[in-house]
C-alpha cells in the first residue's frame, strides 16, 4: 500500500528498492559508502518521498523551470514576484567573462530577456552571507553593461540611452544572512533607487531579494494564502505534509513533482547530482569558515588598534598631568623663594626699626 507522497506519485520507489539497486552496482555502492551516514539518510529520504526533494538543486530547478521547454512556469513565477505580466522572449547565454566569482554557493543562474526588452537574472544562494550587496551591485552592473553593448551595436548611430530597458536581479536565499533577520515578517525586499526630494527618473536597475528561510517561518504561522505563497512553498518546503497540502490547494504543482520523481528513478544520475552538491557545499563551507575566521581576526585587530589608541590617549593625559605637576612644582619653588626673600626683608626692616628707636 502506498503511503505518504507515494499516494500521489506511484513512481516513487521504496527504500528497499533503492538500496538494492545501489548495492547491486559497485560504482553506485562505492559512491554511497563514501558519504557520511547523515548524507546517506538525506539522499534516501529524498528519493523515496520520506522528505521532499530540494527544488533549488541546480539540475532539478533547471529541469522543472526550464524557460526553453516550459516557459509558462517561469513566466508565472516572475509575473507574481514582479507584479506585472511577464512573457519570456528568449533565454540568453551566460557570459563566462562575467564579473562574478562562480566558486561561491551559487545554485543556479537563469538569464532571460522579457518581451518588453527588459532583462532578468534569476539566481539562488544556499548561504546569503556569500552574496552581499556589493556582489549584487556587480551582477546588476554586469547585466546592464551587456545590454548596453548589445543595443548600441544593433542601433549604431541611431542609439539612444532611452533604448536601454530595465534589468532585474532576483535572488533566492535558502539561508539568509543576519541583516534579513532584523525583518522577521518580511520576505520580499525590493531595492530601487530613491531620491531625497521625491524626483522620479527612469532608473534601470532593480533588485528583489527573497529569503526563503524567513518565508518558511511565516508559512508555519500563516499558511499558504495566495499563489505567490504557493510558489515559494514549492521552492522551499520539503515536508511531505506541506507538499500534500500544496498540491491539493494548487494542483498545477503536481506535474512538477511528478517530473522530479521521474528524475529520481534514475539512481545513477541523481547520485551524481547529489555528489556534486555535496562537493560544492563542502568546498564553500570551508570558504565560509575561512571568511568567518578572517572576520574574527579583523575584529581582533580593530580592537587591538582601539586599545592602542586608548593607551596613547592615556599616555598623553599622563604627560599633560606631569607637565602640570612640573609647572606647579616650579610655581611652588618660586613662591618659596619669594617667601624667603620677603621674610629676610621683614627681618632687615625690623633691625632697622630697632636701630632707629635706640
Amino acid at each position: 500500500m502506498n503511503t505518504g507522497l507515494q499516494k500521489y506519485f506511484p513512481m516513487i520507489r521504496t527504500r528497499a528498492e533503492v538500496l538494492a539497486e545501489i548495492q547491486n552496482q559497485p560504482k553506485l555502492s562505492g559512491n554511497f559508502q563514501n558519504w557520511k551516514k547523515e548524507q546517506q539518510e538525506e539522499f534516501l529520504d529524498c528519493v523515496t518521498g520520506a522528505k521532499g526533494v530540494k527544488i533549488l538543486y541546480d539540475a532539478f530547478f533547471k529541469e522543472i523551470m526550464n524557460p526553453e521547454t516550459t516557459p509558462e512556469r517561469l513566466e508565472q513565477f516572475l509575473s507574481l514576484v514582479l507584479g506585472e505580466s511577464v512573457k519570456i522572449k528568449c533565454v540568453l547565454p551566460t557570459d563566462n567573462s562575467r564579473i562574478a566569482d562562480e566558486s561561491s554557493l551559487l545554485i543556479m543562474d537563469i538569464l532571460i530577456e522579457l518581451e518588453d526588452g527588459s532583462l532578468a537574472n534569476l539566481e539562488a544562494q544556499k548561504v546569503g552571507y556569500m552574496f552581499p550587496g556589493q556582489r549584487m551591485a556587480c551582477y546588476s552592473a554586469d547585466l546592464l553593461l551587456r545590454q548596453y553593448k548589445r543595443v548600441r551595436g544593433e542601433k549604431g548611430e541611431a542609439f539612444s540611452y532611452k533604448d536601454i530597458k530595465k534589468v532585474y536581479t532576483l535572488i533566492l536565499y535558502e539561508k539568509s544572512s543576519k541583516e534579513f533577520h532584523r525583518f522577521p515578517d518580511e520576505y520580499l525586499h525590493w531595492i530601487r533607487p530613491v531620491s531625497n526630494t521625491g524626483i522620479r527618473l527612469e532608473w534601470l536597475q532593480e533588485h528583489l531579494l527573497i529569503p526563503l528561510d524567513i518565508f518558511r517561518l511565516n508559512l508555519q504561522n500563516k499558511g499558504i494564502n495566495n499563489e505567490l505563497d504557493a510558489w515559494l512553498t514549492f521552492l522551499s518546503a520539503d515536508e511531505p505534509e506541506m507538499i500534500e497540502q500544496l498540491i491539493k490547494t494548487y494542483p498545477q504543482f503536481k506535474p512538477m513533482y511528478q517530473q522530479i520523481y521521474e528524475i529520481c528513478r534514475n539512481t545513477e544520475r541523481v547520485m551524481e547530482l547529489y555528489s556534486e552538491e555535496l562537493k560544492i557545499l563542502d568546498k564553500n563551507t570551508v570558504q565560509l569558515m575561512i571568511d568567518e575566521m578572517q572576520d574574527e581576526i579583523d575584529g581582533q585587530k580593530r580592537r587591538l588598534i582601539q586599545k592602542d589608541e586608548q593607551l596613547i590617549q592615556k599616555d598623553e593625559q599622563l604627560f599633560q598631568k606631569d607637565k602640570r605637576i612640573d609647572h606647579l612644582s616650579l610655581e611652588n619653588e618660586q613662591l618659596s623663594r619669594q617667601y624667603k626673600q620677603q621674610m629676610q626683608e621683614i627681618e632687615r626692616l625690623k633691625r632697622e626699626l630697632a636701630g632707629q628707636k635706640q
